[in-house]
C-alpha cells in the first residue's frame, strides 16, 4: 500500500500538465481568419500556394503557422520632390488606393512580404519615381493650370512602375490600383510670390485697359452725337437756303412774265407821300417804266 501512494501521488502531479498540453494542442489545431483578411498558410516556413478565405479553419498544431492578410482597400501616400521644367523645385503630395488580391496573396508574401512591406518597396517608388517623370515636363505653372492634363499621366506612370516591378517579382496580378489623387503642388516662396506679382500685374494691366475701353467709348459717342447735330444744322441750313433760293426764282419768274406784278409791288412799297419840287411849274409824271428798269 505504501508504494501504491506514491505512484498516485505523481499522477495527481501529471494531471495538469496533461490538461495543459491538450489545450495547447487543441488550440493550436484551429485558426480563425478575420474578415477582410486572406491566411497564408506556412507550413514549417514553406508558403503553401492556397490562401485560406476569412472563417474558422483547421491546421497542423505546432507544424503551420498562418500570416492574415489585409486585402482590404488601402492607401499609401509619399511627398516627392522634383523639379519641373523651368527648374522649379515642386514638393507632389500623391496618395495611391490599392488593395493585395486574395488569390495571390501567398505568392506575394513569398516574393515580396507583409501589405507595409508592399507599400514601402512597391508603392512609394513608384509614387516617387512617376512623378519626378511627369514634373519634369512641365513648368511649374502649367502643373497648376494643366492639373487634369497632369494626373493621368502620373497615375499611369505608377501603374507601370508597378506592374513592371510586380512582372519581375512573378506576381504580376498581386495589386489592383483603384485610384491616384494629387493631394497638392507646393511651391517654393520665391515663385508664390513671382505668381502674386504677375497675377498682380496682370488685374493692374486689365483694369487699365477696361478704364481705356472706357474712355475711349465715351469719346466715340461725345464724337458722334456731335456729328449728328452739326449734320442736322447743315441739312435744316441746307433745306431753308434752297427753299429760299426756290421762291426766289419762282418770283424773278413771275415777275417777269407779269410786268404789273412790278408796279403792284411798287405800290405796295409807296408810302403815299408825293415828291416835292420848288417852282411853279406842274407836277412831274412818274415813269412807271423807268423804275421797272432801276429795279430790274
Amino acid at each position: 500500500m505504501s508504494s501504491v501512494k506514491p505512484k498516485l501521488e505523481n499522477l495527481n502531479f501529471l494531471y495538469p500538465i496533461i490538461i495543459i498540453v491538450v489545450i495547447v494542442l487543441a488550440t493550436s489545431a484551429f485558426v480563425i481568419v478575420d474578415s477582410g483578411h486572406v491566411g497564408v498558410v506556412r507550413t514549417l516556413g514553406a508558403v503553401q500556394p492556397v490562401p485560406l478565405p476569412e472563417g474558422f479553419h483547421l491546421k497542423k498544431p505546432f507544424l503551420d503557422n498562418v500570416e492574415q492578410i489585409d486585402i482590404r482597400l488601402t492607401k499609401a501616400q509619399s511627398k516627392s520632390a522634383a523639379a519641373s521644367k523651368d527648374l522649379q523645385t515642386v514638393q507632389t503630395q500623391v496618395t495611391v488606393q490599392y488593395s493585395i488580391t486574395g488569390p495571390t496573396a501567398p505568392k506575394t508574401f513569398q516574393k515580396i512580404g507583409t501589405r507595409e512591406i508592399v507599400a514601402a518597396t512597391i508603392v512609394e517608388p513608384a509614387i516617387q519615381e512617376s512623378v519626378k517623370a511627369v514634373t519634369a515636363k512641365y513648368t511649374a505653372e502649367q502643373l497648376v493650370t494643366k492639373r487634369a492634363e497632369v494626373k493621368p499621366q502620373i497615375q499611369e506612370a505608377i501603374e507601370k512602375f508597378i506592374n513592371v516591378t510586380l512582372l519581375d517579382k512573378e506576381v504580376p496580378t498581386a495589386l489592383q490600383i483603384a485610384n491616384v489623387a494629387i493631394t497638392d503642388f507646393e511651391f517654393s516662396d520665391e515663385f508664390n510670390k513671382a505668381i502674386e506679382l504677375k497675377v498682380r500685374a496682370e488685374q493692374e494691366a486689365l483694369q487699365a485697359l477696361n478704364e481705356k475701353t472706357k474712355r475711349v467709348t465715351q469719346a466715340e459717342a461725345s464724337y458722334q452725337e456731335q456729328k449728328l447735330a452739326a449734320d442736322a444744322a447743315a441739312y435744316d441750313i441746307e433745306v431753308r437756303s434752297k427753299s429760299k433760293a426756290d421762291a426766289i426764282e419762282r418770283e424773278a419768274r413771275a415777275l417777269k412774265s407779269n410786268p404789273e406784278l412790278i408796279q403792284l409791288r411798287l405800290s405796295e412799297k409807296w408810302d403815299g407821300t408825293l415828291p416835292k419840287f420848288t417852282g411853279g411849274g406842274a407836277i412831274p409824271f412818274i415813269n412807271i417804266d423807268s423804275a421797272i428798269n432801276e429795279n430790274q
